[in-house]
């Protein structure tokens, strides 16, 4: 599995890179609360606008890369990025922040829902193990972005956005000059294919499972800095642990507990931990100590359920797997763009509990869902031919989270 083409590897730095932006913000929006005098419901939409976008970009997606081929997509959106990241370093007020913000959730998802597509087509070895190498690469981005975040974010909370232009501008290099140039696909895909996907009840279960996790995912990672009110860098080495949990998981554990007791189970078994462990933070809300603790536990959940979920949308509907992943990161993304915003809502007028309350439920419920949704997910765990597995392969497949 690691002894991969340069094209793969490539393609791989800047998925890593991608990925920082999801947790790069977080050590920082406390000092733009300070330095802009916002509230923490307003910071929070920077992630709202971030996912709003990236769900729904991810319908056009598959299109743009169906008709310029995926080395051209994969870099139009690694450029928007760098403009989005950019002007966010470059704002004023949260206004600006958030709208910048959006741009760089269209850059984002015009470059993950191609990366994996161009992993698992240029990679040696099955389609799992694909998955598993992007996977690490998603989970190594994650852990990295926070830490990145507070050593740049104690100099001047605009410093992280200009680390990720910086970091960006050398990933469009590396891809530019390591990834063979790829044609567009045979057949078009349209904005109409991915609504048709979602008539399958196993892919539409599985979606408003990643919604519902997803939600109390993003409360997690938008609110948490305010109760813990640490300094930038404190933060960013909390949520490096959390990233460090999560992508071990991701690539080590969550592969072994799903041939040992199958998909579904272990995903149940994986909510229903997170349910616990959401509910000890609202319990525990104002203990600094045991908040860190459960921000770290959470990422061990986090990324079997990143790895499991990416793993059954491949095959939960006889659908092209691009088809399936925009459909998926349509509804879990844009549904779960709320979450950032209700929590800062339900902090400021409710109380500091209640963010953690809600996302506890919101997991339970996913649970519920999961549960409902198993008999249309039968044969998910069965083995396949590889080769068949390889010639089955999309344009454009999705990521997760």
């Amino acid at each position: 599995m690691w002894r991969q083409p340069k094209a793969v590897w490539a393609v791989a730095f800047a998925s890593v890179v991608a990925f920082m932006g999801i947790g790069l913000v977080d050590p920082i929006l406390k000092p733009i609360a300070d330095n802009l005098n916002a509230s923490p419901s307003q910071v929070s939409l920077l992630f709202t606008s971030y996912m709003a976008v990236m769900g729904v970009a991810m319908l056009i997606t598959g299109v743009v890369a169906s008709r310029i081929g995926p080395k051209r997509t994969l870099l139009l959106g690694l450029v928007v990025i760098i403009a989005g990241a950019g002007l966010a370093g470059m704002s004023e007020t949260v206004t600006e922040i958030v709208g910048w913000r959006a741009l760089w959730g269209l850059g984002n998802a015009l470059f993950i829902a191609t990366a994996l597509a161009t992993i698992v087509n240029s990679a040696r070895g099955s389609v799992a193990q694909a998955i598993i190498l992007y996977e690490a690469a998603l989970g190594v981005g994650i852990a990295v972005g926070p830490l990145v975040g507070g050593v740049l974010g104690s100099i001047s909370w605009r410093g992280p956005f200009f680390g990720v232009s910086a970091l960006m501008a050398f990933a469009v290099v590396v891809t530019a000059l390591l990834l063979p140039s790829t044609p567009p696909a045979e057949r078009a895909t349209t904005l109409a294919d991915p609504f048709r996907a979602l008539r399958h009840r196993g892919l539409l279960g599985v979606a408003i499972t990643a919604l519902l996790y997803n939600f109390s995912f993003f409360t997690l990672l938008a609110f948490t800095p305010f109760p813990l009110d640490m300094s930038a860098h404190e933060i960013g080495l909390i949520f490096f642990g959390w990233g460090v949990a999560l992508a071990f998981t991701s690539v080590v554990v969550a592969p072994r507990l799903q041939r040992r007791f199958g998909t579904v189970p272990t995903l149940l078994v994986n909510l229903l931990a997170m349910t616990a462990t959401l509910a000890a933070m609202a319990v525990a809300t104002e203990n600094k100590a045991v908040l860190a603790t459960c921000v770290v536990v959470a990422g061990l959940f986090i990324g079997i359920n990143n790895t499991l979920i990416t793993e059954t949308v491949m095959t939960a509907a006889p659908v092209e797997r691009g088809v399936a992943s925009a459909a998926y990161s349509f509804v879990r993304f844009s549904g779960a763009a709320m979450a950032p915003w209700l929590a800062g809502v339900l902090g400021e007028r409710v109380n500091v509990h209640a963010p953690y309350w809600v996302g506890a439920a919101a997991v339970l419920l996913a649970a519920g869902v999961l549960a409902l949704s198993r008999s249309h997910l039968r044969g998910i765990d069965a083995d396949e031919d590889l080769d068949e597995l390889s010639e089955a392969t999309a344009i454009s497949v999705g990521s997760d989270s």
